[in-house]
């Protein structure tokens, strides 16, 4: 009987060592998720390149503890669609025209002003660093949560009509811009006559002489088949476009520290791809266009553009409005 009493004893130790090591097992393990990315782009732009390239981070860096299932080329809606269901949770994962969060973020209406980046490389790492963690530190308040800012190109000026070596060559030059108010106070300074349309109304109003010129980079041109009326390219760097990354407010939540932090770092590694792709995809546009015919002004007097302006106290026509920051504005210059 206290033999009996002995194994009984035995077994009911071991078996509540295995349970005790069990619990430790399974609560070192991280649960798994499936989370949902969203590009607007179809598969060959940049935006849309970046999203699979977070996927592939994302899933290496978790050891497949997170899953993302990728979505582009409209399947979710366009840009203003999609944003409203990442607000919503119907999308977890929104990359992103960053003017188009100015629709409900006005603070990233910042991004936008004129000549506040001299470059791509130089935007990258402002934007990335404590700068646009306190451009984007309200997001919350509307639903999401800011990861990382990525690059989707800078603004020039493309002409069918003349070349641009100056200011003074945009004198009354219809020039179509987005439908943004901030692109309107721009080019209306510069002298020039810009005319607010979409972009899928641009490569006919080039054709019929509604606009004389638009204001992208050259891998939009080519991307977008905007090129074909186009003679001249002018490298005046006036304006760098951004592509936000942001998730779901109660998506987030529910995930753990370890796991916002990878989503955090490889959002961050995902934007540094979408700079280094852009510049690579404007290389290749720049030898297409060129095949096209188009002339390139390599060395227009960007300062003209400058001092046309009036400099940073451009700016100052904005100081009023909620989302400008003078501090922020002055952080960014300095660098």
């Amino acid at each position: 009987m206290k033999r009996m009493l002995l194994v009984m004893a035995v077994l009911m130790l071991g078996l509540s060592l295995a349970f005790a090591q069990g619990g430790k097992e399974e609560s070192s393990q991280e649960k798994s998720v499936t989370l949902t990315v969203y590009s607007p782009g179809n598969v060959n732009s940049v935006p849309t390149k970046t999203i699979l390239k977070y996927k592939e981070l994302v899933e290496a860096a978790s050891n497949g503890t997170i899953k993302i299932t990728a979505h582009h080329s409209g399947e979710l809606g366009n840009d203003a669609e999609a944003l409203q269901s990442t607000r919503m949770g119907t999308i977890d994962i929104i990359f992103a025209g960053t003017s188009g969060f100015t629709s409900f973020y006005d603070k990233a209406k910042i991004l936008d002003l004129p000549f506040l980046f001299d470059s791509a490389q130089q935007a990258y790492e402002i934007v990335n660093s404590d700068i646009g963690e306190q451009i984007f530190a309200d997001l919350p308040k509307t639903g999401l949560v800011y990861l990382s800012e990525g690059d989707n190109g800078m603004r020039h000026i493309a002409t069918t009509n003349r070349p641009v070596k100056s200011v003074e060559d945009v004198k009354g030059l219809k020039i179509r811009v987005p439908t943004s108010k901030m692109y309107l106070d721009v080019w209306s300074a510069l002298g020039s006559t810009p005319v607010a349309l979409a972009l899928n109304e641009l490569a006919i109003a080039l054709a019929n002489g509604t606009a004389e010129a638009q204001d992208n980079a050259t891998y939009h041109l080519v991307a977008n088949a905007t090129y074909d009326d186009i003679k001249h390219y002018s490298f005046i760097n006036y304006m760098w476009m951004g592509c936000t990354m942001a998730m779901n407010q109660k998506s987030w939540d529910k995930l753990s520290a370890d796991q916002q932090k990878i989503l955090k770092q490889q959002a961050i590694a995902a934007a540094k791809y979408s700079f280094d792709t852009i510049e690579e995809d404007n290389v290749t546009a720049t030898e297409t266009l060129k095949k096209a015919g188009v002339q390139f002004i390599e060395n227009p007097d960007i300062q003209s553009f400058k001092n046309k302006l009036g400099g940073s106290s451009y700016y100052k026509q904005y100081a009023s409005e909620a989302w400008y920051d003078q501090a922020i504005v002055d952080a960014i210059l300095a660098k």
